[in-house]
């Protein structure tokens, strides 16, 4: 079931140790509360296959859907 509101962007920060990303992804203010956006199911599981991936250190495919800094040796 969909959440019913308005739909929207929003900013998301997958973090690991190789990498950081950040990604834009849909969300919706529901109408019934229209305090907070939320994400939907098929958004979370993206967000989880995106932090996978950041845990690999896979930035060449992560850089085609966010903005990817790579953490630098010490």
């Amino acid at each position: 079931m969909a959440l019913q509101g308005k739909h929207t962007k929003i900013e998301r920060w997958i973090h690991a140790v190789p990498c950081v990303v950040r990604v834009e992804v849909d969300a919706v203010v529901p109408d019934a509360d229209p305090s907070e956006p939320c994400l939907e199911p098929q958004t979370i599981r993206f967000l989880d296959e995106l932090q996978s991936k950041a845990d690999r250190g896979l930035v060449n495919e992560l850089a085609k859907v966010g903005d990817v800094y790579v953490r630098r040796s010490a």
